[in-house]
């Protein structure tokens, strides 16, 4: 008689949220309630190299953002229709976090996930767009909720859509000079995760990510991640604040056009008026070539250095 074996967890395939590292990827799981209605399940690690606090005593608020950008990718492979090697355009994506629910544990952090898809278009059984919104629990309290807008294209679309685009990546930056920040200045600990280079007016900055970075750029493509700009937008806010610091408790942030690897982009913070008591709001937008690239608002606590 073969003996009742509990229920085994594994991450979802890595290639449903377009990751090439099996570390990176932080969902378990997807059931659908319904035609719209789904229930994601995820893991959060104790220890993760980019998406920690710098003492290690909480996760980072942008891990919630990567989550339900890994969510809505899952959601359009395993559950809208979406064939693996299609490409996604990102629209829009807020969140917000109770940076209390945030601590790491003795454990890894398992966290469940509720997600409504609406606006879906289909075009022969596939989606072709939709909008979710999610919402994430870890042991039954609220730790974060947001959201986004996705465009779903083939890759005969995407290559007539990016043309001459298409041969670049982030190998052409290798061995450039990146005349970066002082971590400490932007938020992070280690010198290899800081994306922004000085200019000569204190609230610009160029964009100038290691090329090499394991989380940043997990796999190659043609133009800068959404979640390289969003890391953007959050240095930017420290850098802008100095000497206090800043973490964010929510991020919205809207795509204008793709971030191109070839042409310098430039990331500028201004405070903007908080909606909120003891909360510190900053907009932050990036342009190259003159033209609107993102927009990303950003509001959390203020501490005193």
């Amino acid at each position: 008689m073969t003996p009742d074996v509990p229920g085994l967890t594994t991450t979802v395939p890595k290639e449903y949220v377009h990751r090439a590292s099996l570390a990176e990827v932080f969902l378990t799981g997807c059931a659908r309630q319904s035609d719209t209605h789904f229930s994601l399940s995820g893991q959060w690690p104790r220890a993760h190299t980019f998406f920690q606090a710098a003492d290690g005593s909480s996760h980072d608020p942008l891990l919630t953002a990567e989550t339900f950008r890994q969510a809505g990718l899952l959601l359009a492979h395993a559950e809208l229709g979406v064939p693996l090697g299609h490409h996604f355009v990102m629209w829009d994506l807020g969140f917000s976090a109770e940076l209390d629910q945030l601590h790491i544990g003795s454990t890894p952090t398992d966290v469940e996930l509720s997600a409504v898809c609406t606006d879906i278009a289909f075009r022969g059984g596939k989606a072709t767009g939709f909008r979710m919104e999610l919402s994430i629990r870890r042991d039954g309290k609220a730790v974060g909720a947001g959201g986004g807008r996705f465009t779903c294209i083939s890759p005969a679309v995407y290559r007539r859509l990016r043309g001459s685009r298409l041969d670049c990546d982030m190998s052409s930056r290798r061995g450039l000079p990146r005349p970066t920040m002082p971590a400490a200045t932007v938020g992070r600990a280690r010198p290899e995760d800081v994306v922004l280079s000085p200019t000569e007016q204190p609230n610009r900055w160029l964009l100038t990510p290691d090329p090499d970075h394991p989380v940043l750029f997990d796999h190659t493509g043609d133009h800068y991640p959404g979640m390289v700009l969003l890391e953007a937008a959050r240095q930017a806010a420290c850098a802008l604040v100095m000497p206090y610091t800043i973490t964010p408790s929510a991020i919205s942030t809207v795509f204008h056009r793709y971030a191109e690897i070839d042409e310098a982009c430039t990331i500028e913070a201004t405070p903007a008026a908080s909606q909120e008591r003891d909360l510190g709001t900053i907009e932050v937008t990036g342009h190259q070539a003159g033209q609107p690239v993102f927009r990303s608002l950003l509001t959390g606590p203020l501490h005193c250095p």
